[in-house]
């Protein structure tokens, strides 16, 4: 059964306590109690032991971040991984929501004298949002109901008789007729028997487990049934939707996948679709009524009857219906947000064209093409614009001048070409432009521009370059985000890079958080050379607030580079906190101390120089091959067995790390680029096999860029003669795969490819 993980805060904002009118009677919540609930819940979903589950709590609540706590405190934690860590905070933020709920529940219930110990307990041992409000559904404050006002009335004990099946005497007369009360507002015996009803179906829709039962029956067993919505003149709203694959859909609701799912909600939000749920009704009725009407039960099994299905039908349905469509969403949502979150960090990882010079070439019609050079350093020299997509050829043989010009100039090895409007004519005439001018050894890079208009016209954009137009800025960008990708991609907003689904109909702050700890993360597994990172850069690194990031900034220009990490020490803010947490991931490059260029936290750097003086290993003199030598001939038993603060995943980090000082994680990945012959979608034909480029996966497929400025789709099926659950864990973003051309529509520009086809 799905958990409904719908975000708490919005159950969470009734305060039922009402603790300052009932100061005298409260329930007493054990803190001790709750938190060792929790601490056993996450130890069991994370399979980690209860000690380091304390352990890691204490971290957290002390202000230590996860990418502190991963690199950091391993010796703590037991060198739990990083995306643990990051499931283990999501989670406990949860759990102590929960905790906070059960609390509000236990003393609401409490305050009406109505928990029962059995009660109480079942309460405690919930940890699903959805199962804890349906335990206080009964005993939640209403607003005035049918059954409310029946109750008010007097007419609890007809309820009573029914439900319990006793025999009283001419009770479709005299007895009723005793509940006729003028000043009640009870005119007649039937009136009385309504009311009895509505109190009746009330406690039947508020009941547990009629809900729980109702709501795994129709999940387990029930089918979703969707159809393409119809005009008013009874015809289909668009024959050639982009939801025509759901015309006519059915599935199990259990069965359904993410990318289906969230398909057929949007479709429904945008009214071409109409779905429904399918089940056994009758199954339901039968189940609540054999709670109530027993083989003996001779007297009211008719307004039992009318009662359990007037319940069913009103109020139970209807609800559990929602919850179910609750449930399904946030069960899609939670799995994109987990592929945009894998994607992310593979695209962010991509490893950076160190030591290049770059052209970043926007490609344009109307308005040309812009163009800037970024030397290796991502300083950007000359930009300009030039109108080689123009219809004269007296302009485009000056543009291709132009540009020719600078190549030879500054030695151009690559231009990053924008993968947008007019980027097919563009490439074109830049192949002809190097052919002519014989400048071989500069390549062709496409980029993809997602993102890059957001950057440029963003108020970062503004302050950075704000003598430039917004594609200038944008022909700057294209050309950092191959020389170095992290660096130029952290100042877009993440959602918009371009490597999602359906990004737009989820929980936008869910969303934004999860993105934001994928880019924290990477930015502290990379490190940063403080001395040329962004405040965009700095402020994604552990411990750097947006304050602290722009103070660090700031002190930079003023006073230059910082000479040190202890420098570090002496921008505004700096606290030995946040020294403390941000120092391991701040490089600084010419440093005399020249562990402040390795990843190596200042607290372990005598640790370090002991290593160094055992294995006579010299840092500035000694050659790559002599460390590497020296550093594998650490015995590293004797040296753990001397140092009992430090277990091997330490020590292996910092020996990574003085193997080769200022080393790039992203270094060990291989950057790939792409050399098919045919250019255009209108060259390719059903059968051909080419190269591509994953650009984005998703749950029901993958696209990939086989360079003719229109991605095509491998679907699941296409990938592999073996069954995939999940392509993620196969594929990744920037793979390049052979892929061959299965189908072609021209008209929607549409491209079908197979891998397993391809081989």
């Amino acid at each position: 059964m799905l958990e409904n993980n719908l975000d708490i805060a919005n159950s969470l904002n009734t305060n039922e306590n009402n603790s300052e009118d009932n100061e005298v009677k409260k329930y007493d919540f054990n803190k001790e109690e709750s938190l060792k609930r929790i601490v056993l819940t996450l130890s069991n979903e994370l399979n980690l032991k209860e000690d380091i589950v304390s352990k890691i709590i204490n971290l957290l609540d002390e202000g230590n971040t996860v990418p502190f706590i991963a690199r950091y405190r391993k010796e703590v934690t037991n060198n739990t991984d990083d995306v643990t860590l990051r499931n283990f905070e999501e989670r406990l933020k949860y759990l102590r929501n929960i905790e906070e709920r059960k609390e509000t529940i236990l003393n609401a219930i409490y305050l009406k004298d109505k928990l029962t110990k059995e009660l109480e307990n079942e309460i405690k041992s919930t940890f699903v949002l959805s199962t804890l409000e349906d335990l206080y559904r009964p005993y939640k404050e209403k607003r005035v109901s049918k059954a409310k006002k029946a109750i008010e009335k007097g007419l609890e004990p007809i309820k009573d008789v029914i439900l319990k099946n006793r025999y009283v005497d001419d009770f479709y007369n005299s007895y009723l007729e005793s509940f006729v009360n003028e000043e009640k507002g009870v005119k007649s015996k039937e009136e009385a028997l309504e009311g009895a009803k509505d109190i009746i179906k009330e406690e039947f829709s508020d009941d547990p487990k009629f809900r729980k039962y109702i709501k795994e029956s129709i999940y387990n067993y029930g089918l979703i049934k969707v159809k393409l919505k119809e005009s008013k003149d009874n015809t289909l709203t668009n024959v050639k939707s982009k939801y025509d694959t759901y015309k006519d859909f059915e599935n199990k609701i259990n069965k359904l996948k993410p990318y289906q799912i969230l398909a057929i909600f949007r479709g429904n939000k945008e009214k071409e679709l109409s779905f429904s749920f399918s089940y056994d009704k009758d199954r339901l009725i039968s189940y609540m009524s054999y709670h109530y009407i027993k083989t003996n039960n001779i007297y009211f099994e008719d307004i039992i009857s009318e009662c359990i299905k007037d319940s069913l039908n009103k109020s139970i349905l209807p609800s559990i219906t929602n919850e179910i469509e609750n449930d399904l969403f946030t069960f899609a949502e939670d799995r994109s947000i987990e592929v945009f979150k894998k994607n992310l960090k593979e695209l962010l990882l991509y490893p950076p064209l160190k030591n290049k010079k770059v052209l970043g070439f926007d490609p344009g019609f109307r308005t040309g093409c812009k163009y800037a050079y970024v030397d290796t350093l991502s300083i950007p020299h000359e930009v300009g614009t030039v109108y080689i997509t123009s219809s004269s050829k007296e302009q485009v043989e000056k543009g291709k001048k132009e540009i020719a010009t600078l190549i030879k100039k500054y030695d151009i090895d690559y231009i990053a070409l924008g993968n947008g409007t007019a980027s097919r004519e563009s490439e074109e005439v830049l192949n002809v432009m190097l052919k002519e001018y014989n400048l071989n050894s500069t390549k062709i890079f496409i980029v993809n521009e997602s993102g890059t208009s957001v950057y440029s016209a963003s108020k970062l954009g503004e302050e950075e370059f704000p003598e430039l137009s917004v594609e200038k800025r944008s022909a700057i960008s294209l050309a950092r985000r191959i020389i170095d990708p992290l660096a130029e991609l952290v100042k877009i907003e993440p959602k918009a890079i371009g490597v999602g689904q359906y990004q737009h109909d989820m929980n936008q702050t869910k969303l934004n958080d999860a993105l934001s700890n994928v880019v924290e993360d990477c930015v502290n597994k990379v490190g940063v050379r403080v001395n040329n990172a962004s405040i965009s850069l700095l402020n994604y690194v552990s411990g750097v607030s947006k304050t602290l990031a722009k103070n660090i900034y700031e002190y930079r220009k003023e006073n230059g580079d910082f000479k040190s990490r202890n420098d570090l020490k002496k921008v505004k803010m700096m606290g030995e906190k946040a020294f403390t947490q941000c120092a391991g991931f701040l490089k600084v490059e010419d440093s005399e101390e020249i562990l402040d260029n390795t990843m190596i936290h200042p607290e372990r750097y005598n640790d370090a120089k002991l290593i160094l003086k055992e294995v006579n290993c010299d840092l500035k003199n000694d050659s790559y091959e002599e460390r590497v030598s020296k550093l594998n001939s650490l015995n590293k038993t004797k040296f753990l067995n001397e140092h009992k603060d430090m277990i091997l995943e330490t020590l292996e980090d910092i020996l990574s790390e003085l193997k080769n000082p200022g080393r790039d994680i992203r270094d060990e990945m291989e950057i790939v680029t792409l050399d098919n012959k045919v250019k255009d979608i209108k060259d390719l034909k059903v059968g051909m096999i080419l190269n591509g480029t994953i650009r984005n996966i998703m749950d029901f497929g993958m696209f990939v860029d086989i360079n003719v400025h229109q991605d095509g789709l491998v679907h699941i099926s296409e990938a592999s003669d073996s069954y995939i659950k999940n392509l993620s864990d196969i594929f990744s973003i920037n793979q390049v795969v052979k892929v061959k051309v299965i189908s072609l529509d021209l008209d929607r520009k549409r491209i079908g490819l197979s891998i397993k086809q391809a081989k």
